[in-house]
């Protein structure tokens, strides 16, 4: 079993900053793709940013610039960095990785239980 525990949400002003961390743990063989998503209430859950093993990156439109996805292959953790916060930023931010847990096993997506991130106006 993988677990994924995202840390580091909380309430923040427009145009503060907020870094989120999230760890996985558990039976991991190898960690692919590592990625952000978050869903505002009354809105589907939408994908913020990716980041690959390699550290290749795309963002949705609306954090670019603004957001930065990275990670650490080592500590199997992936950490979102926002800046410049706006109110239509509120949501709660998901952490989602996909992982081999055996070397004969096959890819699993996993997810964390999220974590809340408020920007007041």
């Amino acid at each position: 079993q993988v677990h994924l525990v995202e840390s580091g949400g909380g309430l923040v002003q427009a145009g503060g900053s907020v870094r989120l961390s999230c760890s996985a743990s558990g039976t991991i063989w190898h960690i692919y793709n590592m990625a952000w998503y978050r869903q505002a209430p009354g809105k589907q859950r939408e994908l913020v940013a990716t980041i690959t093993v390699s550290g290749n990156t795309n963002y949705v439109d609306a954090v670019k610039g603004r957001f930065t996805i990275s990670r650490d292959n080592a500590k199997n953790m992936v950490y979102l960095q926002m800046n410049s916060l706006k109110p239509e930023d509120t949501a709660v931010y998901f952490c989602n990785a996909v992982v081999q847990t055996t070397l004969w096993g096959s890819q699993n997506n996993y997810w964390g239980q999220g974590t809340q991130v408020t920007v007041s106006s």
